[in-house]
């Protein structure tokens, strides 16, 4: 990732070089988009904060409730890494990243998003390192308050063959029971994508992961 990768980070958090605080110096910002709350914790919409809490879990890290958004500090794949959920509902994912990124010293190069997109099937991922918002109002808030198309971003598939005219009761209904295996499949792919980005970039990422519905995971 951009400016000090996963390598140098580790340098420099050891002998306290380029921050002024070696406990904010971090090697990634990973942001979940969803909506806060009970009502929505397993609608369609908030995927991408599911595979932040997977990844939580996975480290057993606790999270930190702190004005506009949830974060926890972890370490994935050797790098450390902030994720961050917005609380600030979906239309406004983006109020929250300016201060964060100045705080921890990152740029919007460091920045991965994680979200839910309709045109993708449930259950398959798409890497990209730029472009539009495509329509998502959560991406395109981040997009707008950074002020670049350049962010890294994870689209989280949860389409269906047969989706009602209206698409915003859809997004913010729960995933069926039956889809629960399919669900857990594609929040398991898109951790590893994650810990790929941060390991090995999001050009050989994107080479692994687009494309196919699911990898074979050990």
């Amino acid at each position: 990732m951009q400016d000090m990768p996963g390598f140098w980070g580790k340098i420099a958090r050891a002998f306290g070089a380029g921050c002024s605080d070696a406990a904010e110096m971090v090697d990634g910002i990973i942001v979940g988009l969803g909506n806060p709350g009970a009502k929505y914790a397993r609608t369609r919409h908030n995927v991408g904060f599911m595979v932040l809490d997977a990844l939580a879990r996975d480290v057993s890290a606790d999270w930190i409730t702190a004005g506009k958004s949830r974060t926890c500090l972890v370490e994935i794949a050797g790098y450390r890494a902030l994720l961050v959920e917005p609380l600030t509902y979906m239309n406004s994912s983006g109020e929250v990243l300016p201060a964060i990124l100045d705080k921890y010293r990152r740029g919007t190069r460091d920045v991965v998003v994680l979200l839910d997109d309709l045109n993708l099937p449930l259950g398959r991922i798409r890497v990209r390192e730029r472009g539009s918002a495509g329509g998502h109002h959560g991406l395109e808030s981040i997009l707008d308050m950074l002020d670049t198309d350049e962010v890294i971003r994870v689209r989280l598939g949860i389409g269906e063959e047969q989706m009602p005219r209206e698409k915003a009761d859809f997004v913010l209904a729960d995933f069926p029971a039956e889809k629960q295996a399919e669900l857990d499949n594609m929040i398991a792919e898109a951790g590893d994508a994650v810990r790929t980005i941060l390991k090995d970039g999001v050009s050989q990422t994107m080479a692994i992961f687009n494309g196919s519905v699911t990898r074979s995971r050990p």
